[in-house]
């Protein structure tokens, strides 16, 4: 499976992955999860936000057990992240299958469209959809970075953007979605573990930061008469590093648009986003209140007008602990086999379709060991024996959800 995805949507220079949504990677994608599922007999369809479930069992029979991921990239992201858990649930039915388990509950395999927001700037798209957490209103109106809106990219791809909207019947029909995901971060490469189980998801949210300035000559202007909005930015990401600092959370500026964006020109916009999580909502709060009011600090002091809008925004997803403890028990005798300890539980401060869907229906989420902790990159990793444990890990859950 692995050899048949690889080269999908991957960029030649720089080894990392493009797989944006309702673009031909993306296409290309689903056909690979449509003939996965068809080879192993299973009934493959798309609902009305364009998700994709390929179900062994009856849909309509309630109480499924669901687990899969996403296969939609971040810019130049890394082979594991979404599409190790889509692989890994495939493997894990081949898994159940040789062992030659009577299921007693009907069991899915999903594919969530649009989980990383490249295109469109907002995660989990799909699953926001289906839950109910994103109006069709709002999905029409987002737009890529060249004008294409939503509605107007599912159409040349070929879906209906008239249907999308919340999905409350078939989400009714979900007893357990369980998401395995290559950890983001070391904490298991620190404490010796192939596998993990999620504790919760840090809040979360993204800020746009519109510097507004005066366009310029480069090269003709006094340093004195400029109103140069690149300096209140900068300012503004140092203050976002300190204040992240000072709390124990998280901020970063990653992405950022520049007009007029020429070299000889003193920029009169510029458009940069935040991303901020912390442990905690006060935290996240206070993280986000200290680099607003750097920024308008700086912003008055140089005469450059700013305006904050929150883009979207998760607030903290605790697992639902029966759930969680019930794949502690199921993992424990094998887990401690060969360390004589229980299965780790860990916290992670990246969002997931299972924190959007825990809303509606019962999640929980399996890690697996990333020894570099590096994520949204083409360094990303996962050892192919901690691939092969995450796929026992996952066999062992479904087997004690859906075959008892």
């Amino acid at each position: 499976m692995w050899a048949s995805l690889r080269n999908i949507g991957r960029n030649a220079e720089s080894g990392g992955y493009r797989r944006y949504a309702w673009t031909g990677a993306d296409a290309d994608c689903r056909l690979w999860f449509r003939m996965q599922a068809e080879a192993r007999g299973l009934d493959c369809e798309v609902d009305r936000n364009g998700n994709q479930w390929a179900w062994r069992g009856d849909p309509l029979a309630g109480d499924a057990v669901v687990t899969g991921s996403h296969l939609d990239s971040v810019p130049d992201g890394g082979a594991f992240d979404g599409p190790l858990g889509v692989v890994s649930s495939f493997a894990a039915l081949d898994e159940l299958r040789r062992r030659g388990v009577e299921f007693t509950r009907p069991l899915a395999i999903a594919n969530f469209g649009d989980e990383e927001g490249a295109r469109f700037g907002l995660a989990c798209v799909g699953s926001r959809l289906a839950a109910g957490q994103l109006t069709a209103e709002a999905a029409h109106r987002l737009r890529d970075g060249d004008g294409v809106t939503l509605p107007q990219a599912m159409e040349a791809a070929g879906y209906d953007p008239d249907a999308i909207g919340p999905d409350p019947e078939r989400l009714a029909r979900i007893g357990a979605f369980v998401e395995l995901h290559v950890e983001q971060g070391r904490a298991l490469d620190l404490t010796g573990d192939p596998v993990g189980i999620a504790s919760a998801i840090w809040p979360h949210g993204r800020w746009r930061f519109d510097f507004r300035g005066e366009a310029n000559h480069a090269g003709t202007t006094r340093l004195a008469d400029r109103r140069d909005p690149m300096l209140t930015y900068a300012e503004t990401v140092l203050a976002a590093r300190r204040e992240a600092e000072l709390a124990g959370a998280l901020a970063t500026f990653g992405k950022i648009a520049v007009e007029p964006n020429g070299v000889n020109a003193i920029p009169s916009l510029i458009r940069g986003w935040l991303d901020s999580r912390a442990a905690d909502q006060d935290t996240l709060d206070t993280v986000v209140t200290g680099i607003e009011r750097a920024a308008r600090e700086y912003a008055e002091r140089a005469g450059i007008d700013l305006d904050v809008v929150r883009e979207s925004f998760t607030p903290v997803v605790e697992f639902q602990h029966a759930l969680r403890d019930e794949l502690g028990a199921l993992l424990k005798d094998s887990a401690t086999r060969d360390t004589g300890r229980d299965v780790p539980v860990l916290g992670t401060g990246a969002g997931h379709d299972a924190g959007i869907l825990s809303a509606s229906v019962p999640t929980a989420m399996l890690f697996v060991r990333n020894p570099t902790g590096i994520s949204h990159s083409p360094a990303e990793y996962a050892a192919e024996d901690d691939c092969v444990a995450g796929v026992i890990a996952l066999a062992d859950v479904l087997e004690g959800l859906a075959c008892r």
